[in-house]
């Protein structure tokens, strides 16, 4: 169950202001329609998350212990460089001028968050620990509840959740923690098996 809770944590605050929940609160703005959004979101992400666990999990197996334990160490530090970078929503992430029935909602969500999320911080992050914790299953499913703990406050809250939380602040937070395991990834071999996942 670690791995669960340490991917649930660290992609729920790598999520706050990332493009995806920017899609989440424009699509709620859009539709007005928090069920069909949400399980999109969901349906989305498993996927998205999934194949990015697979990836992870055979990169384990496939490099070798001190190049993969490099390797996920600096993409830690990279992506908690890139936490610090504010997310925008490109005009091409979504089109959601043509849905309007629940079943419309749902797949203009779910392809758009798909699309949105390939190579986002997110993804990447979930690759990552699922390389590094040994258990794709508990790891996709922890990414995943951490994407749904992000997204699914701003469906409901709109605008107003992401004014009153001091994202540049959940930013520099996101930051550190992709920072400290990455440190903590590279110089496993010299510390204590009680300080590692």
């Amino acid at each position: 169950m670690e791995a669960f809770f340490i991917s649930l944590g660290v992609v729920a605050v790598s999520e706050i202001g990332d493009k995806t929940q920017l899609l989440a609160l424009l699509l709620a703005a859009r539709f007005k329609r928090p069920a069909p959004i949400i399980a999109g979101i969901f349906v989305a992400t498993i996927f998205n998350h999934a194949l990015a666990g697979a990836v992870g999990g055979w990169v384990a197996t496939a490099v070798g212990p001190e190049i993969l334990r490099w390797g996920l160490g600096l993409l830690f530090i990279g992506m908690g460089l890139w936490a610090l970078i504010p997310d925008t929503l490109d005009d091409g992430d979504t089109n959601t001028k043509t849905a309007s029935t629940a079943f419309e909602i749902f797949w203009v969500t779910t392809v758009s968050f798909f699309v949105a999320e390939m190579g986002d911080k997110t993804q990447l992050a979930t690759a990552a620990l699922a390389a590094r914790l040994d258990s794709i299953i508990l790891v996709v499913a922890g990414t995943t509840a951490g994407m749904l703990l992000a997204d699914v406050p701003a469906v409901f809250l709109g605008g107003f959740a992401t004014e009153k939380l001091q994202s540049k602040w959940i930013r520099y937070i996101a930051a550190v923690i992709f920072v400290v395991m990455g440190i903590l990834t590279i110089f496993s071999g010299a510390l204590p098996d009680m300080w590692m996942p």
